[in-house]
């Protein structure tokens, strides 16, 4: 099943074992980008980069850091219209060679995309100095606990796990937060000749557009904001009380991902394609029942597979025949397979969560909200609440953090996107941050998943028409998907 989409399912970084290296000072003056051939194995069509940038920002003359870049240079380079920077989310996905663009786009811009400080060719956080200080990593990676003795075993692994990054990671681990990540997408502007940004970020990638429209109100020239993530819910909540509940549960994606769960049971119970349907039977009973037996006696396959892979295949209407399929297979758990979580899921953005995020410092927060948020949406309250796990331990914080105001208005209005049943970015907080932001406007795709954009003509062609044009889609404009969920890709 795709999972491009699908937020970094650990928010624990991930690296090889050396230590990391951070460069003198030097001058802090962008001096423009010097673009180059990209490492042998990268994609082919891409320029890469580096640039340098402060380590913090409060000392723009101190410690440098390198932040990786590629560009997808435009077809026509002889009219083209400047650049478009891209974030594909996370935190913590590398992004250097952007998977976002259209025909029109790749046409008129260059496509630059960038791996954030701390993640992939950028300078690395680098959490683990030895092979044995990776296996509490390796027990809790893509896991979360549903009994009594899980959870004391998760905590214990996490916590051992933060401490290594304490240990090992250096002083980039107290200047991970979005604010620095905006400063330096600021930065590389300036180094391209970018008067204004132009950008698109995707589910994470909103909140960072989110963060730079705010300190950067005047530098705005188009941001489309795709599977928008509530600025408020992620930094600090919406009510004093939301500092004792962990930020991934205060996002309430779990909610969408019960509502898609249920449009594709719908879906499949309509199509005779769908190998889950079963004429007569409550498909949502069925689910259930799969659940109920591995929660009571795991197979070849486990309560927590079952939950993980459904939710990563909700992320993408394209991926409806496969989930079936799988699903059909789990009611005879002997007949199933275990999903193994590569370790290459887990490079990422603990250190960026962490730091941007008002989280408890008691860990039994977190199974009191799981099992509050279960109650809501099985399985998906815990799979999403223990995400944020770490940051009850988190052995670093970034001053540069910021909490707000999030209503500094821009001239541009930014264009949002979202869909109606999204497991990540929930519709709800999409049409929040519509009011939250100065200047925004939300355009609706009519489907679940994580992310608009390449799955609706009518999506496409708005977000051509704002990145290229500054043109906007009537308010309330609502899309269409361009297939439905079992129709052969």
């Amino acid at each position: 099943m795709t999972t491009s989409r699908v937020r970094t399912a650990a928010l624990i970084t991930l690296t090889a074992l050396a230590a990391v290296t951070i460069a003198p000072a030097v001058s802090a003056t962008p001096k423009g980008i010097a673009w180059g051939p990209c490492p042998a194995g990268s994609p082919s069509g891409y320029d890469c980069a580096e640039l340098e940038v402060p380590l913090s920002y409060r000392d723009p003359g101190g410690p440098r850091i390198t932040i990786a870049l590629g560009r997808l240079p435009a077809t026509d380079q002889k009219h083209k219209r400047g650049t478009v920077f891209t974030n594909p989310g996370g935190p913590g996905n590398p992004g250097r060679f952007s998977e976002f663009q259209t025909a029109s786009l790749h046409r008129q811009f260059d496509i630059v995309g960038f791996d954030p400080r701390g993640v992939g060719a950028s300078t690395p956080v680098r959490c683990f100095a030895s092979e044995a200080e990776l296996e509490p990593l390796k027990r809790v990676l893509g896991q979360f606990p549903i009994t009594v003795e899980q959870e004391t075993r998760q905590i214990a692994d996490v916590r051992e796990v933060a401490a290594s990054c304490g240990r090992n990671a250096g002083p980039l681990l107290g200047h991970l937060s979005t604010t620095n990540v905006a400063r330096d997408l600021d930065k590389l502007r300036e180094a391209a000749g970018e008067p204004r940004l132009r950008y698109y970020g995707l589910s994470y990638g909103t909140y960072l557009g989110e963060v730079y429209a705010n300190l950067f109100p005047h530098r705005v020239g188009a941001l489309a904001l795709d599977a928008v993530d509530d600025p408020i819910a992620w930094s600090t909540g919406h009510r004093p009380q939301d500092a004792n509940v962990p930020f991934s549960t205060r996002l309430g994606g779990f909610r969408d991902a019960d509502r898609a769960l249920q449009a594709f049971l719908d879906a499949c119970a309509a199509d005779v394609r769908c190998a889950f349907r079963e004429p007569g039977t409550d498909l949502r009973a069925k689910y259930d029942g799969i659940l109920d037996r591995l929660e009571a006696t795991p197979g070849a396959i486990t309560y927590q597979d079952v939950i993980r892979r459904t939710h990563n295949a909700l992320t993408d209407e394209a991926d409806s025949p496969a989930l079936a399929e799988f699903l059909q297979s789990a009611t005879k758990s002997a007949s199933a397979k275990a999903i193994v979580t590569p370790f290459d899921s887990a490079l990422g953005g603990g250190g960026t969560i962490c730091a941007d995020t008002t989280n408890p410092r008691d860990p039994a927060a977190w199974p009191k909200a799981a099992r509050e948020a279960d109650r809501e949406s099985r399985g998906f309250g815990s799979y999403d609440t223990y995400l944020s796990l770490p940051c009850a331990f988190w052995p670093a914080s970034d001053p540069a953090r910021y909490t707000g105001p999030w209503n500094r208005p821009t001239a541009p209005i930014l264009l949002l996107a979202n869909g109606k049943g999204d497991p990540e970015t929930p519709y709800s907080g999409a049409k929040r941050t519509e009011r939250i932001l100065g200047n925004a406007r939300l355009l609706t795709l009519d489907a679940w998943g994580h992310g608009a954009a390449n799955r609706s003509k009518c999506v496409d062609a708005a977000l051509d028409a704002y990145l290229i044009h500054g043109r906007l889609p009537a308010r309330g404009t609502v899309c269409a998907p361009d297939q439905k969920p079992f129709d052969p890709r």
